[in-house]
């Protein structure tokens, strides 16, 4: 092969393995949560599926209200228009945050809970987007919590966050009404370096599927960050 041909492979190597940027993400998640909306309309019984997912629902005049909270707050959907909104706040919602609350909704099962803890690795697909996960979640925690896992519950109290028994330390979030997670942390000593670990009841994946379990996780990492440096 020529140099020039070699040339041109590289840099066709380098395009198909780029990061995407900041406005295919943002392309990504319109797109999403054009989806969720899609499929949101379609749902025939709403009020069913509130039961299902543990929401609220009103009809004021032509519009269906749905109420959910969500990480310790309240949100509102509003049909037919779909819009998202935080109940007790003017700002507007992340639009990751929207196509979150959509799938959430959408996909509930109603199913009880299993009443047995999994790790992500146990989710569909999780053993493969393991990596991913642990870069976007469990490994940014164990770097601003892991030498101090204490500061964890004294933060989660914002987020809802209940202490649980595992680990040097751990918080178990009612992120949905039907999807606990608990965030647990291994202080480590001279010979182990700190560790994390995330756990949720063995039946999440009726209600989030694998990637949106990431995006939960990740959010609920960050605002936990947030709160510590803040």
């Amino acid at each position: 092969m020529s140099a020039h041909n070699n040339r041109c492979t590289l840099r066709m190597e380098d395009n198909r393995f780029a990061l995407p940027n900041q406005k295919n993400y943002e392309y990504a998640n319109e797109l999403a949560y054009q989806l969720a909306g899609e499929q949101l309309a379609g749902i025939e019984d709403i009020e069913r599926q509130c039961h299902k997912c543990g929401a609220r629902y009103q009809v004021l005049g032509s519009q269906k209200i749905i109420s959910l909270p969500y990480l310790n707050r309240l949100y509102v959907i509003t049909l037919p228009a779909i819009e998202i909104s935080a109940a007790s706040s003017p700002e507007e919602v992340p639009i990751r945050e929207k196509v979150l609350i959509l799938h959430y909704f959408i996909r509930a099962q109603g199913t009880p809970p299993a009443n047995r803890l999994i790790t992500f690795r146990e989710l569909p697909e999780g053993k493969v987007y393991y990596p991913t996960f642990l870069k976007r979640t469990a490994q940014p925690l164990v770097n601003h919590f892991g030498k101090e896992p204490h500061l964890l519950a004294d933060v989660a109290a914002e987020l809802g966050g209940q202490s649980a028994e595992y680990g040097d330390a751990a918080v178990t979030f009612a992120a949905f009404p039907c999807v606990p997670v608990t965030m647990v942390l291994w202080q480590g000593d001279e010979e182990f370096a700190p560790e994390g670990s995330v756990l949720f009841d063995a039946g999440i994946a009726d209600y989030l599927a694998t990637e949106d379990v990431t995006v939960l996780c990740e959010t609920i990492t960050w605002r936990l960050i947030g709160s510590l440096k803040g």
